[in-house]
C-alpha cells in the first residue's frame, strides 16, 4: 500500500474554551482532516457537539471537516451536519433502519460518506456497502470518551478490511480511531490505515508541540 498518511486530529481533545485558536493552530500544523466526534449521550455515554458547533467553526479553515455520528437516530441530523459544514459523514450500521438508504441521504448532499464499526462489530458488517461508500471508521476503543486505550486485536481487523479493498481494487479509505499514539502508529499503518484519528497524541503539550506531535504520528519509527 502506496498511500499517504493522513492526520486527523480529533478536537474532542482540544481546549473547548478556545475551539476557534484550537482548531487554527492545528490547521497550521498541518493537519489533514479536522475529525468531529459527534456524541449523544444515547448511543454512547457522553455529549459533545451539535451541528451549530461545527458550523461556527467552518470559517476558520478549509481542511476537510471529518464529521463522525455516534448518535442515534442518524437520518435527521444528516441535513444538518451536511449544511453546517461537513465533508465526510460516517455513521454506525447498527443505528439506521436502512444503511443504503442513508448512504444516499448524505451522498445527496453531495458529502462523502463512511460506515463506523465498534471493536465487537465484525469487519464483514460492511462488506457489503463498500462500493456504494469513501471511506470505513474501525474504532479502536469503545466509543464514548478520548484517552482510551489501543484495543489490539483491532490491527488484524484493520489488516482483513485492507486486503478486501485491495482484492476488489476499491477506492475507499481506512481510518482508524482510538487510543492512537507514536508507540502503535506505525502497527496501524502497516496494517492498512492510511488516516489516523488522534485527540491526545495530537493536542499534548500545547501548540508549540502541534506540528511536532503530527509529524510524529504520521512518519512513526
Amino acid at each position: 500500500m502506496n498511500q499517504k498518511i493522513k492526520i486527523a486530529p480529533s478536537l474532542l481533545a482540544a481546549d473547548f474554551s478556545h475551539l476557534g485558536l484550537e482548531l487554527t493552530n492545528i490547521c497550521k500544523a498541518r493537519a489533514d482532516y479536522i475529525h468531529f466526534d459527534i456524541m449523544d449521550g444515547h448511543f454512547v455515554p457522553n455529549l459533545t457537539f451539535g451541528p451549530g458547533i461545527v458550523k461556527n467553526l467552518r470559517k476558520y479553515t478549509k481542511k476537510i471537516f471529518d464529521v463522525h455520528l455516534m448518535i442515534k437516530p442518524v437520518d435527521k441530523f444528516v441535513k444538518p451536519f451536511a449544511e453546517a459544514g461537513a465533508d465526510i459523514i460516517t455513521f454506525h450500521p447498527e443505528n439506521v433502519k436502512n444503511v443504503d438508504k442513508t448512504i444516499k441521504l448524505i451522498k445527496s448532499f453531495k458529502k462523502k460518506a463512511g460506515l463506523s464499526i465498534n471493536p465487537n462489530i465484525s469487519e464483514k458488517t460492511v462488506y457489503p456497502f463498500l462500493k456504494k461508500i469513501n471511506l470505513i471508521l474501525v474504532m479502536s476503543v469503545y466509543p464514548g470518551f478520548g484517552g482510551q486505550k489501543f484495543i489490539k486485536g483491532q490491527i488484524k481487523k484493520i489488516n482483513k478490511i485492507r486486503e478486501k479493498i485491495e482484492k476488489d481494487n476499491l477506492k475507499v479509505d481506512l481510518e482508524v480511531d482510538g487510543g492512537i499514539n507514536t508507540k502503535n502508529a506505525k502497527d496501524i499503518i502497516n496494517a492498512g490505515a492510511n488516516i489516523l484519528v488522534a485527540g491526545t497524541a495530537c493536542f499534548n503539550k500545547g501548540k508549540k508541540y502541534y506540528k511536532k506531535n503530527i509529524n510524529a504520528l504520521r512518519n512513526p519509527k
